[in-house]
């Protein structure tokens, strides 16, 4: 079962209910996985905490830091923790595109545990000029197949295999999961993203599952198809027209950075992600930041907002009210801003006026 949560940008994000997703409460205490991943993610996640702190939210964390641990070892620890703790605040690791044999360490997180919706939210931040208005787009992402199913071998020296894998089973579940979120929310449509036109087996599977499903179980919802290459034009030129769109995984990807470049950036996106057990929240355009990391000059906004969609995924509301207003508050008024909307704030000048303005809430 779904229920409605509140979203911290600003309303509407539908999480999965049942009481296996939810963590144990002991003395009014939730305890969390946190997990900083690389490049600017120990900065940002630094910011969250220090909020928490400030607010005295009822979260205890368990830090996994995978520094100087084996790949497979550090994605083992972390289930550990998520299998026991069920909630997760994460950064994004990184994945060298040049290195042979180091696979994603997030989609095999992801894979491990069945954490199988990506849900990224592209909302229109006040104080925040970009060159569209009013863009409010809802991107779910099936997080476990598709071309990242990461199955790929070299058949004989110069010729690499990499298998698509599509099952019915995971497209009608990724459906399901976009029509409860659109119907939970108000949302008016839901659009299967493709390329069936090209690879009619496994697309064409993906398409006909997310119109049979709206078709038969979601009436009171719109069922809509765009191919991929379209998709993304009509979002630069067009986003307006879009609800929710739900995609295989490299295809969210693609969109989801064209969702941030019309709200004003990667860091100003939230995200989450869900299992039949877990939940992680992280940002929602997974973007690591090597290039100015320690410099301190990230914008934390995308995971703070991320760890509001955590609170209320919890119950605790009124904290995330509090934490939500104070973040587009200080951004609305343009004082204290980080590099990437405009501002010269440091991640941890932003971060204080947060703090500072919620002592005025």
């Amino acid at each position: 079962m779904l229920r409605q949560s509140a979203l911290g940008c600003r309303r509407g994000l539908a999480t999965l209910a049942s009481e296996s997703l939810l963590p144990k409460k002991y003395g009014g205490r939730y305890t969390v996985t946190l997990i900083p991943g690389d490049g600017v993610g120990k900065e940002v996640t630094n910011s969250v905490v220090s909020i928490f702190d400030s607010e005295n939210v009822p979260i205890d964390w368990e830090k996994v830091d995978i520094s100087g641990l084996e790949n497979q070892e550090g994605v083992q620890k972390a289930v550990e923790s998520l299998k026991r703790n069920k909630i997760g605040l994460k950064g994004i690791w990184h994945t060298p595109a040049d290195q042979t044999g180091h696979g994603s360490l997030n989609v095999a997180l992801r894979k491990q545990l069945d954490i199988f919706a990506n849900v990224a939210l592209f909302k229109n931040v006040p104080g925040v000029k970009t060159r569209l208005q009013g863009v409010d787009i809802v991107v779910i992402r099936e997080n476990t197949e598709g071309e990242y199913s990461g199955l790929e071998h070299e058949s004989v020296p110069g010729v690499v295999e990499s298998l698509k894998i599509m099952t019915k089973v995971k497209s009608e579940r990724i459906a399901r999961f976009a029509f409860d979120f659109a119907l939970k929310n108000n949302r008016k449509s839901v659009c299967a993203v493709h390329k069936a036109n090209i690879m009619k087996l496994g697309d064409g599977l993906f398409r006909n599952s997310v119109n049979e499903i709206g078709a038969k179980e979601y009436p009171e919802v719109e069922v809509k198809n765009i191919i991929v290459d379209n998709a993304s034009m009509q979002a630069v030129a067009k986003p307006h027209q879009f609800d929710v769109l739900v995609t295989p995984n490299l295809y969210g990807s693609i969109l989801g950075n064209i969702g941030a470049a019309l709200i004003g950036g990667p860091g100003l996106v939230p995200g989450a992600n869900f299992g039949r057990e877990h939940a992680v929240f992280e940002p929602g355009s997974r973007h690591v930041g090597l290039d100015i990391e320690g410099k301190n000059v990230a914008n934390p906004t995308a995971m703070i907002l991320s760890s509001t969609l955590m609170l209320r995924h919890l119950g605790l509301n009124e904290y995330a009210d509090r934490i939500s207003k104070a973040t587009y508050d200080v951004i609305a008024e343009g004082k204290t801003t980080t590099k990437d909307i405009g501002g010269s704030a440091s991640t941890t000048e932003f971060t204080d006026a947060i703090i500072e303005k919620l002592k005025t809430l």
